[in-house]
């Protein structure tokens, strides 16, 4: 059953900017990206728009599943991957695994999409 919805769009050349500022090793990629989402960018060429998705994944995941928990939770908990035949997945962490039981959400399906300016992650969360 579904039990939650979520939807982001991130803007890549704003992540640009943070990084033309801050480089990749920055306060913000710090603050708000895991190390394995880090570690996932030095694999890619366009680190504007990897991380504008990973960011559009952490905020789908809280609009899903923030609205059924007693309190809203830090974007840091959420951690988006690839997996091995390249489909991006939300990690179940120690962090985000309490929130979930709390809402009643054992799977959380994942796409992203870039086009032109724009990173977009949508997220169900199923019971």
């Amino acid at each position: 059953m579904v039990k939650g919805v979520g939807v982001d769009l991130c803007s890549i050349s704003r992540i640009q900017k943070i990084l033309e500022r801050e480089g990749p090793d920055g306060a913000f990629f710090r603050r708000a990206f895991s190390a394995a989402e880090q570690e996932g960018a030095s694999l890619r060429h366009d680190l504007a728009a990897y991380y504008a998705a990973r960011f559009a994944v952490k905020e789908a995941v809280f609009k899903a599943v923030a609205p059924l928990t007693k309190q809203g939770f830090d974007l840091r908990i959420v951690e988006s991957i690839h997996r091995r035949d390249g489909s991006p997945v939300v990690c179940i962490t120690e962090a985000l695994r309490p929130f979930l039981e709390e809402a009643g959400i054992g799977t959380l399906h994942l796409s992203v999409t870039t086009e032109g300016d724009y990173a977009a992650a949508f997220v169900v969360a199923e019971s």
